[in-house]
C-alpha cells in the first residue's frame, strides 16, 4: 500500500482536478473495480467506477497531486490477474458541488456499449486465502466446495455475456444469502464484487451418485468418492470446465481398465497430486517447474519420471515423462484431504483425465453426463457431481519447461484452461483490420476470433475426425461469437480434405474466405505471439503433415518471410520421399523407414528392424507401391523422418497416438547425450534441400557394426540441428531473425540444439511461449494472415 499524507482540511477549487479514464485489457473478472475503489478511497478522491462491454470506465476528482498519484497506482498496482492494454485520460471541468460535500467514490451499474467487448478472463486456480478458509473450522466457508473470491475461481467457463456481472454468468441461478450480499457490497472485503461468490447456505451443491444410489451433503459425497476410489472404482468428477475420470495411480488393473473404457491406446494419462512435495515423489521437479505447477493457471506439467515412482505402468506406458498437476478447484483440495470423522484411505495422487472416449470432446453438461458417464456404455462407476452449470467446456492445459544454460522457459503443448481465451495483441499488423474467424487445423484444433487489434484463441477442441467433435467446435464458435461478435471474414487451412475448411466454406456465405498454407500459418503464429508481424524472418516449420502449395505433403519447411508477412517463399525443405499408403504410413513408422531405405538404395535385409516388423505380405505391398508410385504421395515431412529413424533404431514401429515414435526417440537420445556417438551427415544441397540418404546409409552401417541405438538417436538429433543451422545460413540473405515452429519442436532436445547452434552463428531465435508450436497454435497465424490480406485489399477504405 502506498502511504499518502492526511487530507487537508479544506481544498480550494484551484487545487482540484477532475478526470475521466477508460481502461482496456483484461480488466473484468479480476477484481479491477474493487481495486480502483480501494485506491480512490485511500487517496480521498470522489468519483465512480464501472464496467461496460469493452472496458472499465471511471471518474476521479480531488487534489491534483492525489489524482496524479491515483493514475500512477492504477498502472503500477493493478490486481495480479489484470492485464492493462491502454489507459486513456480526459480532463473534465471540476464539479464544484463535489468539493462542498466531499462526495464518496462509488461502483456504478454496468453499461452496454455497442460494437466493443472486453477481453474475457480465464479460469484461475483457487487462491491460498480461499484454501486457508476451506480448511479453517472457524470459517463459515469451512469445507465449502465452491469457495472463491475476487482473486480466483471460474471465469471463462461460467460467463454467458459481458459485462462480467453475476446475471451474465451461470451463477445467476444462485441468489446470494444476506451474509454473502454484505461481503459482496463491502469495499473492504476480499469478495467485493466477486461474481461467483457463494457459501454453503446459498451456493451450488455437491453429491455422489452410483448404482447404489445418491449421497447428498458435501462431506458425505466426498467420503463416498474416496471409498469408491480406494475400492478400485473409476469416478467421474465434475470440475471447472468439464468432467474428469479419476482412479488410483498405483493399481495396474484399475488404470488399465480406465484405459480400455476410454479406448485410449498408450497415450499417457495426467495425474493430480496434492502438492509439490507429493509431485517430487513421482517426478524430478526443479524450482522453475514447481513455480509453473503452482501458478494461477495450474497446467499439467510434463516432468521427468523419477526412477521407481509408485505409479502403474499403464499411467504412461513407455514414457519417461509424467504429466502432473496440482489441485486448482476446492473440490480437488477436499478430495485429497481427510473427511472429518470418515476414516478410510485418503489419496494423495489420482489419475485425472478428461471424461470422454478418445477423439471425442470432453463431457460437460448434465445431459451429456447422463448419456456418456453412467449410460449404457458407462465410462465410469460413479460420479461426484454438482449443480453449477458449465457454459463453456475447457480442457486442462499442458506445458513443458525448456532449460537452456541458466535460462528456463515454458513451452505450451496445449493452451486451454488457465490461459484461454486471454487475447494476443495483433496490433503489430499496423492497423486495425476486420473481425476474422480462423478455424484452425484438423488435429489439436483451436479456433481464433479477432476484434481488429486482438486475437482470441479458443480452448482446446480436439481432433476433428468425429461428428461429436465437429459439433463441439460449432458450439464453441457460437459461444465465443456471442461475446466477441460475429466475424466479417473467415480463414481456413489450404487442405481440401480438412473438416474445418469444409465447415468454413459452408458458413462463409458472401464473406471472404482466406485459404492459408499450413506452415505459413505456423510461422506467422510465432511472429504474432511475439508481436513482430512485419519483420523479415526465416521460419523453420517442422511437423508431421501439412498440405503444400504443390498439392504434396509438406512438413520439413524453411520459409522466408519479408515485411509483408502474409506472403512467403519456400526457401528450403526436406527432400520429399514417398508416403506409402498415406495415413497408414503415419500410423506405421515401419512404412516410413522402408520408404527412407528405398530412397537411400539400401536393401531390405531381415536384420533391419523395420523389415522384421512387417509381414511378408506387407513387405510385398510396400515394395509394389514404391516401385509403381501407386498410393505414394511425395512427403517432405520432418516428423515422418523422425518416425522412420525411430523404426530403424527399433524404438517404435506402430503408434497408438500422434507423435509417439518421436517422443520415444527423443527419450532414447536423452540417455546418451553425454557419450560420443558416430557423426551422421545430413546433407544440405546447394538448392536448400535437406537430403537424408547419406545419413541413413551411415546409420545402417553403424547398426551393422553394433553401435548402440541410443548413441545413434542422439547423433540423429545433432545431425538435424546441424542441418537446420546450415540451411538457414544458406538461405538467410541478410535476415537475422529465425523462428522454430511446428509440432516437431515440441521435442525439447531438438529445440535446444537448434536454438544454441543458430544463436552461436549470430541469429536471433524465436520459439513459442504463448501458443503451442503444434496445430493448437495454427489458427492464430491464419487469423493474422487474413487480417493482413484484408488490409492490403483496402478493407479500411471499403469501410469508410
Amino acid at each position: 500500500m502506498t502511504d499518502t499524507p492526511l487530507l487537508p482540511a479544506l481544498v480550494s477549487v484551484s487545487d482540484e482536478v477532475r478526470q475521466h479514464l477508460t481502461v482496456t485489457g483484461v480488466v473484468q473478472g479480476v477484481g479491477f473495480r474493487p481495486f480502483v475503489h480501494r485506491i480512490a478511497g485511500e487517496l480521498g478522491l470522489a468519483g465512480f467506477v464501472g464496467n461496460n462491454s469493452g472496458a472499465v470506465f471511471l471518474e476521479v476528482q480531488g487534489d491534483g497531486a492525489r489524482v496524479a498519484e491515483f493514475g500512477r497506482r492504477l498502472r503500477a498496482e493493478a490486481p495480479p490477474l489484470a492485464r492493462i492494454s491502454t489507459v486513456s485520460v480526459t480532463d473534465l471541468p471540476v464539479d464544484t458541488a463535489a468539493i462542498a460535500c466531499r462526495r464518496e467514490f462509488r461502483i456504478v451499474a454496468s453499461q452496454t456499449v455497442a460494437g466493443v467487448t472486453t477481453p474475457i478472463p480465464p479460469d484461475i486456480a483457487v487462491c491460498d486465502d480461499c484454501v486457508a478458509e476451506l480448511f479453517d473450522p472457524r470459517d463459515r466457508r469451512y469445507r465449502h466446495p465452491f469457495v472463491t473470491c475476487t482473486n480466483c475461481g471460474p471465469r471463462f467457463t461460467i460467463i454467458r455475456e459481458l459485462p462480467y456481472d453475476r446475471p451474465g454468468t451461470t451463477m445467476s441461478g444462485f441468489a446470494m444469502c444476506e451474509r454473502c450480499a454484505v461481503e459482496y457490497h463491502d469495499p473492504a472485503d476480499r469478495r467485493f464484487h466477486a461474481q461467483p461468490i457463494a457459501c454453503p447456505h446459498c451456493g451450488p451443491s455437491l453429491w455422489f451418485c452410483s448404482q447404489a444410489g445418491r449421497v447428498t451433503g458435501s462431506d458425505a459425497a466426498l467420503a463416498a468418492t474416496q471409498r469408491a476410489l480406494a475400492a478400485g472404482a473409476v469416478v467421474a468428477i465434475k470440475g471447472i470446465g468439464g468432467y474428469h475420470l479419476a482412479c488410483v495411480v498405483g493399481d495396474e488393473s484399475v488404470v488399465g481398465g480406465l484405459r480400455a473404457r476410454k479406448a485410449r491406446g498408450a497415450k499417457p494419462f495426467a495425474m493430480l497430486v496434492r502438492d509439490v512435495d507429493v509431485a517430487r515423489r513421482y517426478a524430478c521437479v526443479d524450482d522453475t517447474e514447481a513455480a509453473v505447477l503452482s501458478s494461477p493457471a495450474r497446467p499439467i506439467v510434463l516432468l521427468r519420471r523419477r526412477p521407481g515412482a509408485p505409479v502403474a505402468d499403464a499411467v504412461a506406458p513407455g514414457s519417461p515423462l509424467l504429466g502432473l498437476m496440482l489441485p486448482y478447484s476446492p473440490v480437488h483440495h477436499l478430495l485429497l484431504a481427510p473427511v472429518p470423522g470418515a476414516g478410510g484411505q485418503v489419496p494423495d495422487a489420482l489419475v485425472l483425465t478428461s471424461a470422454n472416449r478418445s477423439d471425442e470432446p470432453i463431457c460437460f453438461t448434465d445431459d451429456d453426463a447422463a448419456l456418456r458417464l453412467l449410460g449404457p456404455s458407462a465410462l465410469c462407476d460413479a460420479v461426484l457431481d454438482h449443480d453449477r452449470p458449465i457454459h463453456v467446456p475447457c480442457d486442462d492445459s499442458v506445458v513443458r519447461v525448456v532449460r537452456d544454460r541458466e535460462l528456463a522457459s515454458v513451452l505450451p503443448i496445449r493452451r486451454s484452461r488457465g490461459y484461454a481465451p486471454l487475447p494476443i495483441d495483433i496490433a503489430c499488423v499496423g492497423r486495425a483490420g476486420p473481425a476474422v474467424l480462423a478455424v484452425g487445423g484438423e488435429l489439436k484444433n483451436t479456433f481464433c476470433l479477432t476484434d481488429g487489434s486482438r486475437a482470441y484463441l479458443s480452448g482446446h477442441i480436439g481432433d476433428m475426425a468425429t461428428w461429436e467433435t465437429l459439433r463441439a467446435f460449432e458450439r464453441a464458435v457460437g459461444q465465443l461469437s456471442e461475446i466477441r461478435g460475429n466475424p466479417l471474414r473467415l480463414a481456413a487451412d489450404l487442405h481440401p480434405g480438412y473438416h474445418t475448411r469444409g465447415w468454413a466454406e459452408r458458413r462463409a456465405g458472401d464473406r471472404p474466405l482466406d485459404l492459408v498454407q499450413h506452415h505459413h500459418a505456423h510461422v506467422v503464429s510465432l511472429l504474432a505471439e511475439h508481436g513482430r508481424i512485419g519483420e523479415p524472418m526465416i521460419g523453420v516449420a517442422f511437423d508431421g503433415t501439412g498440405y503444400g502449395c504443390d498439392e504434396t505433403i509438406w512438413g520439413g519447411e524453411i520459409l522466408r518471410l519479408g515485411r509483408d508477412s502474409h506472403r512467403f517463399v519456400r526457401a528450403g525443405h526436406r527432400l520429399p520421399v514417398p508416403l506409402p499408403g498415406g495415413d497408414a504410413a503415419v500410423r506405421n513408422p515401419w512404412r516410413m523407414a522402408l520408404s527412407q531405405l528405398w530412397m537411400a538404395e539400401i536393401e531390405w535385409t531381415p536384420n533391419l528392424a523395420p523389415v522384421g516388423a512387417a509381414t511378408p505380405g506387407e513387405l510385398r505391398l510396400i515394395r509394389s507401391q514404391l516401385e509403381s508410385g501407386t498410393g505414394c504421395v511425395p512427403c517432405s515431412s520432418m516428423g515422418r523422418l523422425f518416425d522412420a529413424i525411430a523404426s530403424l533404431l527399433g524404438v517404435r514401429h506402430r503408434i497408438d497416438y500422434e507423435g509417439q515414435a518421436a517422443i520415444e526417440l527423443e527419450a532414447l537420445a536423452e540417455t546418451a547425450l553425454d557419450r560420443a556417438g558416430p557423426s551422421l551427415p545430413l546433407t544440405v544441397r546447394a538448392d536448400g534441400l535437406i537430403d537424408p540418404a547419406t545419413m541413413v546409409q551411415t546409420m545402417v552401417s553403424a547398426l551393422h557394426a553394433g553401435t548402440r541405438p541410443a548413441l545413434l538417436a542422439a547423433s540423429f538429433h545433432r545431425a538435424v540441428a546441424d542441418a537446420v543451422a546450415e540451411v538457414v545460413g544458406q538461405v538467410a540473405d541478410g535476415v537475422r531473425l529465425v523462428g522454430l515452429t511446428g509440432g516437431v519442436f515440441q521435442n525439447v532436445l531438438l529445440l535446444r540444439m537448434c536454438r544454441e547452434l543458430l544463436q552461436r552463428t549470430g541469429f536471433e531465435v524465436l520459439t513459442h511461449h504463448t501458443v503451442p508450436p503444434n496445430d493448437g497454435g495454427l489458427a492464430l497465424g491464419q487469423a493474422a494472415i487474413s487480417v493482413l490480406t484484408a488490409l492490403e485489399a483496402g478493407w479500411e477504405e471499403a469501410q469508410s
